[in-house]
């Protein structure tokens, strides 16, 4: 199909170009116009022109700072489905939203989605050109949408899990704020004392001589350090993180660091709890909306997190591809709760294994939720109990040599 070349103005006024495929010419012209721009030029295309528009494309792209909020894309998503369901074409849905859209990376990305569409590919191969925004579960469940003719049904379906996905993280993220609140506050206070007020205390005691407790020589060790080596500190903790995130790229140190979190006390049973929602709702809407079991195992395996886990996973692919069932192989990992296990085999007897999945994913999200809320009631007087020993030690510190010095002074 020829390749035609269009300069156009946009709704600001602003003048575009671009590539788009058309029989003629006049179709061209159609087509420009269905992106909602107001061509002034359409000729056949040169190589010259495809070089100039991937050029401008990329010059587009850079002009947005950082990259699409989740929040964007679930609200564009829950748009087109509604679009879609309302009998509009997909090419026309996505011009809609692009016309009411501000200048952002969001607009330029489904431009380009929309040329693509225009060009013959279909909605999952233009969506899977941006993997940043539009991930393995998106494209792959927008293929399913393709194939089995209900596009608006499964962006609905993807609606409501992003939605719940980012609802489960705004819970988690809230109740982390107070905790977050309070150790920053109080190593603010901390960092107040050992540089300006211990410093003062400091000097006092020198002028009187005498040796100090050894609380208070750690105290003004420390309160030097922070004065003068401060940078230091710094540099610690910053080479500490990254040498952290070298370490956690080898995928054997990775694995041991997964296991050993399992273990851990109230976090390996909420890590389990996250692991097992995720796990249920991804696995539950790629089922519902059409996508062969095996693709959807794959697809769920990347959004679990936690490699002890995903080897689970891993295990119940392997078992289904030779003929078994799910709940078997779960049962035989030992990871996920027996509960689990049973509803996801009632699930498979039945024939409701999506709906189970999805009851699974409700159940373990409101488990996630009480699991947090219960690590933050013991979380806020632990840390309480901490840093009020912390100001105690350094009070005591530096009140410990006042009973030297008045020995001192009463013997002068």
């Amino acid at each position: 199909m020829p390749k035609y070349a269009y300069k156009a103005l946009n709704k600001e006024g602003q003048e575009v170009f671009g590539i788009v495929q058309a029989e003629s010419q006049a179709l061209a012209i159609n087509d420009v116009r269905t992106l909602g721009l107001y061509p002034t030029s359409v000729r056949e295309a040169r190589k010259s022109d495809e070089r100039r528009a991937r050029r401008e494309k990329r010059g587009l792209n850079e002009l947005y700072f950082g990259g699409v909020k989740n929040k964007e894309i679930v609200v564009m998503t829950r748009q087109l489905s509604t679009l879609i369901d309302a009998g509009l074409p997909l090419l026309r849905s996505l011009n809609v939203l692009i016309a009411q859209l501000k200048p952002c990376k969001l607009r330029d990305i489904l431009r380009e989605i929309s040329s693509d569409i225009q060009s013959g590919s279909t909605f999952s191969e233009a969506l899977a050109k941006h993997p940043k925004q539009f991930d393995r579960l998106f494209v792959n469940m927008v293929r399913a949408g393709e194939v089995g003719g209900m596009l608006e049904v499964v962006l609905n379906r993807l609606a409501v899990f992003m939605e719940r996905r980012e609802a489960l993280k705004r819970r988690v993220k809230g109740a982390l704020i107070y905790p977050i609140a309070v150790i920053i506050i109080a190593t603010g206070i901390v960092s107040f004392l050992l540089v300006k007020v211990v410093p003062v205390f400091a000097d006092i005691f020198r002028e009187f001589g005498g040796e100090l407790p050894a609380p208070t020589q750690f105290l003004i060790a420390a309160g030097d350090f922070m004065v003068y080596n401060w940078w230091m500190l710094l540099a610690i903790v910053g080479w500490t993180i990254i040498a952290f995130k070298l370490i956690m790229k080898v995928h054997a140190v990775r694995r041991t660091w997964d296991r050993v979190v399992l273990k851990i006390p109230l976090i390996g049973d909420l890590v389990t709890k996250v692991a097992v929602a995720r796990f249920a709702r991804t696995l539950g809407t790629l089922i519902t909306s059409g996508v062969p079991i095996l693709q959807a195992l794959k697809i769920t395996k990347e959004t679990i997190g936690n490699e002890i886990i995903q080897d689970a996973v891993d295990k119940v692919h392997d078992s289904i591809k030779e003929g078994d069932t799910i709940a078997a192989p779960l049962d035989e990992t030992k990871v996920f709760p027996a509960m689990v296990v049973n509803m996801i085999d009632v699930g498979e007897e039945t024939g409701n294994l999506d709906a189970m999945l999805m009851k699974v994913a409700d159940i373990y999200d409101a488990e996630v939720e009480a699991a947090v809320e219960a690590m933050l009631t013991l979380l806020e007087p632990a840390i309480i109990v901490f840093l009020g020993g912390v100001i105690g030690f350094i009070v005591v510190s530096l009140y410990l040599p006042i009973f030297t010095l008045g020995d001192q002074i009463s013997g002068m």
